[in-house]
């Protein structure tokens, strides 16, 4: 929960609530299975989530996603700023310091959030979108020295039930161990961000005119080690349930090829964050 210095008005500052900061300061993002994850339900007041969730509904010019072949149907728009002034609070608590800080004492070490949400912002799935399971890349691919650590996810589904599906599926990809979390409306979702902590979503089956919303940040650590910086992934690595032959070699190709295009012609998703 975060909560809002007065009642009176939905765009006042926002600041990281007792309990929240409680479920951060607590182990349960350390003890969680397959891998460290933490769910904090009523994240955002009841009216400032409102609000914003009006403004993620008004937002009309998103960007198909670069996923392709391993995502269907699924919408991007980094600039969270621009879709009100919801967004651009809640923005500004994910960059402030108070955030920050409270997630470097989950994380036991120093965190920022990326202020250019490089692969981030709204994320919004139409009729059947699905996304296939998958490790992030683990090093920003526009500054070298930033490794990648959490995923902050806020769900943004109102009236979501569970025959619409969407559910984010985690999968410990050395150990095989897996759970599901829903995408509730006003949930935060801190997860683990490594080449093993694999997550995707199953095809949906929202109504129609109705969407799978979340807004996503990420977290990232500084790191000087060349030789561990050498090691971390600046793709995405999909290991796509149930997939064909096909599929399956294109998974297996993709990293590679998009290595090549990133030294030739630079990132994408880097040059998009923030354009918008």
């Amino acid at each position: 929960m975060i909560g809002s210095t007065s009642s009176h008005s939905a765009t006042a500052p926002l600041h990281l609530s007792d309990a929240a900061r409680a479920a951060m300061t607590s182990d349960r993002f350390h003890d969680a299975s397959p891998f460290p994850v933490l769910i904090v339900d009523d994240f955002l007041p009841e009216a400032f989530a409102a609000d914003l969730h009006r403004e993620i509904l008004a937002l009309q010019d998103l960007s198909q996603s670069n996923d392709y072949i391993f995502a269907k149907n699924k919408f991007e728009y980094p600039a969270l700023e621009a879709i009100g002034p919801h967004g651009a609070e809640l923005k500004r608590f994910l960059l402030s310091e108070e955030f920050g800080t409270a997630l470097t004492a989950m994380y036991g070490r120093p965190l920022f959030v990326d202020a250019n949400f490089t692969g981030g912002g709204v994320h919004r799935g139409g009729p059947g979108s699905f996304l296939d399971m998958h490790a992030d890349f683990e090093r920003h691919p526009g500054e070298k020295d930033w490794v990648r650590e959490l995923n902050i996810l806020l769900y943004m589904n109102k009236d979501w039930e569970p025959a619409h599906g969407g559910a984010l599926d985690l999968k410990h990809a050395d150990t095989g161990a897996a759970s599901a979390i829903e995408p509730r409306y006003n949930r935060l979702v801190l997860m683990l961000t490594k080449s093993f902590t694999l997550h995707g979503y199953k095809r949906t089956s929202f109504p129609p005119g109705s969407y799978r919303n979340s807004i996503a940040a990420y977290a990232y650590s500084r790191e000087a080690d060349e030789s561990r910086l050498a090691r971390l992934s600046t793709t995405t690595r999909w290991q796509p349930s149930n997939a064909g032959a096909v599929k399956r070699t294109i998974a297996a190709l993709t990293p590679g090829l998009v290595r090549l295009k990133q030294r030739l012609l630079g990132s994408n998703t880097a040059r998009g964050a923030g354009k918008k």
